[in-house]
C-alpha cells in the first residue's frame, strides 16, 4: 500500500478515461471518505451529489461546448458534485452553545467556510479515488450554466454547486503533459510557498 506521500505523487488532473464502469460501492467508499473531512462546528454543510448514470453523463458531456471536454466528460465512470448548504453554518453558529462564546450575535466569518469544508472535501474524494486505483480530474460549472445543472440534476436553490470531480479508470494520454498548465507553468519553490513564522523578515 501506497504512503499517503506516495498517493500525493500520483495525484494528477486525468482528462481521459476508458469509459469502463466502476462498482457502486467503491464509489459509496469515495463518498464516505469526503464525509470525514473537517467542517466548521459540525456545521455538516456538505451535501455529495453522485452522478454514476450512464444517460446523465451523456447528457453533462453534451453540455460541453469543447469536443475534449465532451470526450472526459462523457468517458468517466462517475462525476461527484461537492455542495454546500451555506445555511447549515448559520443555523448551528446561532446555536446557545456557539452564541455563548460570541456574546449572543453569529462569528463574523473571516473567510465562508462553507466552501473552505468543500474544498477539503474534494481533496478527500480525489485522494479516495487514488486509493481505489482510479484516476480524478477537477471542473467548475461556468456561472451561466448554473441553472442548466440544477434542472438536470434537480438541485435546489440552497445547496451551492463548489466543484465537480470525474472519476474512472484512467486511459492512456500521451499528450497529458502538453494539455496542462503543469506543462507551461514552472512548479513554485518551496520557500515562495512556505515560510516559518513570519512572511517578511
Amino acid at each position: 500500500m501506497d504512503s499517503f506521500y506516495e498517493l500525493l505523487k500520483r495525484r494528477r488532473a486525468v482528462r481521459s478515461y476508458t469509459g469502463e464502469r466502476v462498482p457502486r460501492e467503491t464509489l459509496e467508499r469515495i463518498a464516505r471518505a469526503a464525509r470525514r473531512g473537517p467542517n466548521a462546528g459540525y456545521s455538516q454543510g456538505l451535501r455529495l451529489l453522485v452522478v454514476d448514470d450512464p444517460q446523465t453523463i451523456e447528457q453533462l458531456a453534451a453540455m460541453q461546448e469543447d469536443e475534449g471536454s465532451q470526450a472526459w466528460f462523457g468517458k468517466a465512470a462517475a462525476h461527484i458534485l461537492v455542495l454546500t448548504r451555506e445555511q447549515d453554518y448559520h443555523d448551528r453558529y446561532n446555536q446557545p452553545d456557539k452564541l455563548a462564546v460570541t456574546g449572543g450575535v453569529e462569528v463574523v466569518w473571516p473567510v465562508p467556510f462553507w466552501h473552505v469544508d468543500a474544498g477539503a472535501a474534494l481533496m478527500l474524494v480525489w485522494l479516495a479515488a487514488l486509493e481505489e486505483g482510479l484516476g480524478a480530474g477537477v471542473y467548475g460549472v461556468p456561472v451561466e450554466e448554473d441553472a442548466r445543472w440544477r434542472e438536470l440534476l434537480a438541485i435546489p436553490g440552497d445547496l451551492t454547486i463548489v466543484v465537480g470531480v470525474t472519476i474512472g479508470h484512467p486511459a492512456a494520454d500521451p499528450d497529458w503533459d502538453r494539455a496542462t498548465s503543469a506543462f507551461s507553468q514552472r512548479r513554485r519553490a518551496q520557500d515562495e510557498v512556505v515560510r516559518w513564522n513570519r512572511w517578511s523578515s
